[in-house]
């Protein structure tokens, strides 16, 4: 399974806003790959949250682990198949290690947006 993850500029620790956040890791949970893409939606003027959500599901993730998702976003992951858990910890490889013991909760509750990138 290819878990997404929202992370900052270290490339390591999370980024609390899913659509503007600098990188995305890709982890394949069953060959341990990993792969950090720098997320095209970071700048977009508008409309963010859809446009990272599109580039997840365009790069056949199945789990997205962040700190927040809009609701708009959280449609188009959800469109896709793609599991939304809330994350559990600061860094990437720590949610992952509680994704595969069974320690993260899907995220239920999505915020409305934000206007201009500003939370």
């Amino acid at each position: 399974m290819i878990v997404a993850i929202p992370v900052d500029e270290d490339q390591k620790s999370l980024c609390p806003s899913f659509g503007r956040a600098p990188w995305m890791m890709f982890s394949d949970t069953e060959t341990g790959a990993q792969k950090i893409l720098e997320n095209p939606a970071a700048q977009a003027q508008g409309g963010a949250g859809l446009k990272a959500a599109q580039f997840v599901a365009d790069q056949d993730a199945a789990a997205l682990i962040t700190v927040r998702c809009g609701e708009n976003a959280a449609k188009v992951l959800k469109a896709a198949g793609i599991a939304i858990y809330q994350s559990g910890a600061p860094e990437a490889a720590e949610n992952l290690a509680a994704l595969r013991d069974g320690r993260l909760s899907e995220m239920t509750r999505f915020h409305p947006g934000f206007v201009g990138g500003q939370p």
